[in-house]
């Protein structure tokens, strides 16, 4: 089957309480509603799938997809949660950005660097990690930023649940951002790139 291009957006699902919980395709979204487990949408309609006709009524049925979609039961997030750390999340987190010379790059010429280098025993956790070009982690090298003379320019930080979910999106669109942001801590490093992201041109 041929997938329209519009039909690769993802879609944000919540519980019924609002709390984000996962990305979702147009399929999973269909079999949610399909199976009444939809509380409320909210979003934009993305787009309406067409179904069979129906014998008895002869009317063809119909779901209208939208950006984000709650479904039934709340979730609990378990207190001092921390959400698993790769590479890709990581990179979303600092903006593609080498949190030494402080430009961007794209994932190929990236790194994860250990700011306590592990040798020093520094591990291997969100706090003590920051995106690198590979020029800068290889001049660091087994050193703290400071035995090397680097500069760090952000403290590295956890993400929290709703900040996880919004680092694993492709194509955030501007109304699941705005729904994200709204979870996240009045502290969070990503309010504003959000913000600048969601603000109309």
């Amino acid at each position: 089957m041929t997938t329209i291009p519009g039909l690769r957006q993802q879609i944000l699902r919540t519980d019924a309480s609002g709390m984000p919980l996962e990305w979702i395709d147009f399929r999973q979204a269909a079999r949610l509603h399909f199976l009444g487990m939809i509380a409320y949408v909210c979003g934009e309609p993305l787009f309406t799938l067409r179904g069979g006709i129906n014998a008895i009524t002869r009317l063809r049925s119909r779901i209208e997809i939208n950006s984000i979609v709650a479904t039934f039961g709340n979730h609990q997030v378990r207190s001092g949660y921390t959400p698993p750390l790769s590479n890709r999340t990581l990179f979303q987190r600092d903006d593609h950005m080498c949190m030494y010379c402080g430009l961007s790059f794209g994932a190929r010429n990236l790194s994860r660097d250990h700011v306590t280098p592990v040798s020093q025993g520094g591990l291997d956790l969100w706090t003590n990690v920051v995106t690198a070009c590979t020029r800068c982690n290889n001049h660091k090298a087994g050193q703290t930023p400071e035995q090397a003379d680097m500069e760090l320019l952000a403290v590295p930080f956890a993400p929290t649940h709703a900040e996880y979910i919004y680092l694993q999106g492709r194509n955030v669109l501007a109304d699941q951002m705005a729904f994200l942001r709204a979870h996240f801590p009045r502290s969070s490093p990503l309010r504003e790139r959000v913000q600048r992201s969601i603000r109309p041109s």
